[in-house]
This record gives structure tokens, C-alpha cells and sequence, in this order.
């Protein structure tokens, strides 16, 4: 096959020939749609295969567990052998054959994979109220906890940080609400209820170092081809806004982080969404125009972004005209949604005058699609008919010990798998809870007797000294402490990223 381009299918009786997807359009997106068991998880499979083969690592949910077997070669003694070797054929696949694929296996919940971790701070709080769905005035007390993390110089990693900063800023809410506006303790009080929730679901263990370095993601294996990253998503899933806040939250971090390439010769790397749908399902216009803009730049960046979805109308109008790259399988038309969604599919494509492509899309069998490339100059192909090649690894999924086995031979196991817990905002008002304690303080400052409920008596060492003089009110103890470090403070405030202009009402 062609080095400038991915081989996806062919034909035979009635089918086009070969089809393929030029790598200098393979960031120009694209659509994997169909009704369930018509075959989008393979097509996500070979696509991811094909990148990985060209040098162009990738990232994707592993949903159901089933590509996980990515790391495996296929088998002879696969109950599909013969029918993968009769479609090779058929196609016109000679060069077909067996192989295992550079895969990393990651989990959110560190199970499955090495754990993906993020912090409270690059997580940021406009991405953060979004995944935790607080109203514009929930919002703004977060976004004063993260102001008052900033000037006091307080690092907020995981979730301890945070819960323990705003019992502080409740604790605190008249003295602050001269400068920041009101703080409704009511406010605060919903935040740590959700985070609550949000831990029960295992976000805990998501939030914390050491995080996640994108050239971990973003590497090349010592044969030349592309890393295959893969999420275990089987669990999570069944926290549908964790999973899409991540992967938007990966999105971005991908769009702060690379160069701009313009058009590249291929894909610096690959995103697939799966379940595209949970990314949409009630979002906001404003949210949906935003995520389009982020698909539109992050091309630049040389970032090609793939949904995979059941039908396309899941994705809005605006983001769906920008995937040019489209591969449709069967759609079921039985209810009046399902015809309208047909239609509409249909009338994405350019039309072949060979067939009608609305009957195609309700003919085609497992295994095969109505597919429509880039072509030169950017422009899409007709629709054709295309039976999907064989992928070259094992179908289906993998054992525990075939999991742990590679997961044992990878050197980030090292990096990851141990979780680091560095002194920050939890513990700095530990610290100051326990030097309050000292008898030549009159009273304890009440703003920081809060960190003591989270401080379990643990011993924190020699506390660091601190300004506050006795008979300091706490709103002069704050001021001063805030005039002292606004100059150099000043310098450490960052954007939280991308998706925080993303979720700004």
C-alpha cells in the first residue's frame, strides 16, 4: 500500500475499489456512525491499526474491552480466521498478515491501565463547574476559591485541596465579601455536596500527581510506529460526565500544548471520541459553538479528531460539516426518528450516480459502509460502497494477565503508578491550624480552624512562620498577607486552558 495514505477497504461484486484515506487530510476529522453490531468498533480498530502503522500515535476509549486486543496479533485459531482471510482476498488485501500493535493501557481509576491523573489547578474552574453542573452563582464562589489559591500562593492538586479551601473561604465568607462580593455559605455548601458525589464516583483518584505529560501520549515506539493509547472506559462509563470532562479536559490540553504545523504530511496524532453523544446530550448552544471552534483550530495543531457515534444527527450540524472524512454503516430505519436521521445522513454524502445512498445506508451489511475521503485540494469524494478490511490484531479482548503482562514491560508504570501527595493547599492550612495551636497565640484564627477536620492529628512538622500579630483582626491579616504576595503572585496566575472560554456563560 501507498505510504501517503491508510488502506480502509475495497470491493468486489457491486462495490467500489479501493479506498483509502490520504494521511495530509487525515486531520481534516471525521465521522464513524451506525446502529450497534454493524461494525464500528472494527472500523475504529483497523483506522487505529493504520495510523499507528504510518507513525501517528493515537488515543481511544476502549468502551466494551473488545480493543484492547490491539496489543494481540490475531489467531489462526480465531473462529473469524477464515472469513478475515476470504474478505483480504476479496479486497485485495495481499499484504494482509497477523500483528500485535504498540499499545499503553490507561485507566482513570488505575485498574486497567497506568492512572491518568490531572489537578484541580489545570483542570480549572470553569471546566470544573461544568462536570460538577453548578448554577452562574455556584460558579462564582469556585472561581474565588481559585482566585484566593493563586494570591496565597496555595497549590490545589487533588481533591482534599479544594474541600479544605473552601470550609476556609465559608468560614471566611464576611470578611472576603467586602472584596469578592457575597459568599453564600449555602453556595459552598452545594460545591462540597457534589464533590462529595463527584468522589463517590472515583474522581478522587483523577485528581492528583503525578499528572499526566502529553509526550507520554504523544510517542513513537522504537520500531517507528505509533503509540496506541487506550483507555479502559468499560467502568466509566457508567459516569458519563467524567468521561466526556475528560476528554474534553485532553482535548484542550492537546490544543495548549502543541506547535502549530499548518498542514502537515500526516497527523502529529489521532483522537477518537466514542460515544460521541454524551459529549452533546443537553449541552448548551454556547457550548456546542465552542466545541466547534476547538475542532476547527485544533486542526492547525495537527490533531485529526474522530466521533464515533450510532447516529449522526448526535453530533450538531456545525461540528458534523466539518468531519470530511466519513465512514457510515447501516442505519436501521424503523421509527420516524430513524428515517429522518437516515436522510440526513444520506444527504451528507456526495452523491454517486451508480446508486442511491439512502438505500445503501440501509443495505449494507456488518462489516461494510458507504464511505466518502478527502480527496486532493480537500475536496470529498463520491460515496462509495466499500466492504472494510480485516483488522490485523485480535478482535475481542484480553485477559487480565495478557494486560498486566504488558503493563508490567512498560517504563511508565514508574512514572504513574505510585501517587505523589507534595505539600499544598490542604496541607498549608493544616500547618497553620496546628501552629495556631501554640500558646502564645491568643485565639485561633477561625479561618483556618476548618483545616483541622481534614488534618486527621496527623504530625506536620515545624509549621512556617507567619506574619499575623497578636491582636490582628483576621480581615488585617489577610491584607497584609494579600499585599505582600500580589506582586509575585501576579506572575504564577495562568489560563486554565482552552475550555475555560469553552464553559465561560
Amino acid at each position: 500500500m501507498d505510504s501517503d495514505r491508510i488502506f480502509i477497504g475495497g470491493g468486489g461484486f457491486d462495490y467500489a475499489e479501493a479506498q483509502s484515506m490520504l494521511l495530509k487530510y487525515a486531520n481534516r476529522h471525521g465521522l464513524i456512525a451506525g446502529a450497534t453490531g454493524t461494525g464500528k468498533t472494527v472500523t475504529l480498530q483497523i483506522l487505529a491499526e493504520s495510523f499507528s502503522a504510518a507513525g501517528v500515535p493515537v488515543f481511544l476509549a476502549d468502551v466494551k474491552g473488545d480493543l484492547a486486543g490491539m496489543a494481540m496479533p490475531g489467531s489462526k485459531t480465531h473462529k473469524l480466521h477464515d472469513k478475515l482471510i476470504s474478505r483480504a482476498k476479496t479486497i485485495g488485501f495481499d499484504d494482509y498478515s497477523y500483528e500485535a500493535f504498540p499499545v499503553t493501557f490507561w485507566d482513570l481509576f488505575g485498574e486497567k491501565g497506568h492512572p491518568v491523573r490531572t489537578t484541580i489547578s489545570e483542570m480549572g474552574p470553569l471546566l470544573l463547574s461544568r462536570l460538577l453542573e453548578l448554577t452562574d452563582v455556584q460558579e462564582g464562589v469556585l472561581n474565588i476559591a481559585f482566585r484566593m489559591a493563586d494570591e496565597q500562593g496555595m497549590l490545589l492538586l487533588d481533591l482534599k485541596d479544594l474541600q479544605s479551601l473552601l470550609v476556609w473561604l465559608g468560614e471566611n465568607a464576611s470578611d472576603l465579601g467586602l472584596r469578592y462580593g457575597n459568599i453564600s455559605k449555602a453556595s459552598v455548601g452545594a460545591i462540597q455536596r457534589r464533590l462529595l458525589v463527584l468522589e463517590n464516583q472515583g474522581a478522587a483518584q483523577f485528581f492528583g500527581e503525578p499528572a499526566l505529560q502529553l509526550e507520554d501520549m504523544i510517542a513513537i515506539a522504537p520500531d517507528g510506529r505509533g503509540r496506541v493509547n487506550i483507555l479502559a472506559a468499560d467502568r466509566l462509563m457508567s459516569s458519563p460526565r467524567l468521561y466526556a470532562t475528560f476528554l474534553l479536559w485532553l482535548l484542550s490540553e492537546l490544543f495548549e500544548n502543541l506547535p502549530e504545523v499548518g498542514d502537515p504530511d500526516k497527523p502529529k496524532f489521532v483522537f477518537f471520541f466514542d460515544e460521541a453523544h454524551l459529549l452533546f446530550d443537553d449541552a448548551p448552544k454556547a457550548l456546542i459553538n465552542k466545541v466547534e471552534q476547538v475542532a476547527r483550530l485544533i486542526r492547525s495543531k495537527g490533531v485529526g479528531v474522530y466521533f464515533i457515534t450510532q447516529q449522526p444527527d448526535d453530533v450538531p450540524s456545525d461540528i458534523l460539516g466539518q468531519l470530511g472524512n466519513r465512514v457510515q454503516h447501516a442505519l436501521r430505519a424503523y421509527t420516524p426518528r430513524d428515517q429522518k436521521a437516515l436522510r440526513a445522513a444520506a444527504e451528507t454524502f456526495r452523491p454517486n450516480p451508480d446508486f442511491d445512498t439512502k438505500t445503501a445506508i440501509k443495505e449494507v451489511g456488518v462489516g461494510e459502509a458507504v464511505v466518502s475521503f478527502l480527496m486532493e485540494k480537500g475536496v470529498p469524494s463520491v460515496v462509495q460502497r466499500t466492504l472494510i478490511r480485516p483488522p490485523s490484531s485480535r478482535m475481542g479482548p484480553i485477559s487480565m494477565d495478557e494486560r498486566k503482562a504488558i503493563m508490567d514491560k512498560s517504563l511508565l508504570g514508574t512514572i504513574y503508578d505510585t501517587p505523589d501527595d507534595r505539600e499544598s493547599a490542604f496541607e498549608m492550612l493544616a500547618k497553620r491550624a496546628k501552629q495556631d495551636q501554640d500558646p502564645e497565640v491568643e485565639e485561633t484564627p477561625r479561618e483556618f480552624k476548618s483545616a483541622r477536620r481534614y488534618s486527621g492529628g496527623s504530625p506536620w512538622g515545624k509549621p512556617k512562620t507567619t506574619s499575623k500579630r497578636r491582636g490582628d483582626s483576621n480581615a488585617q491579616a489577610f491584607s497584609k498577607s494579600f499585599s505582600r504576595s500580589f506582586g509575585t503572585q501576579m506572575g504564577n496566575k495562568f489560563a486554565r486552558g482552552l475550555l475555560g472560554s469553552i464553559f465561560k456563560r
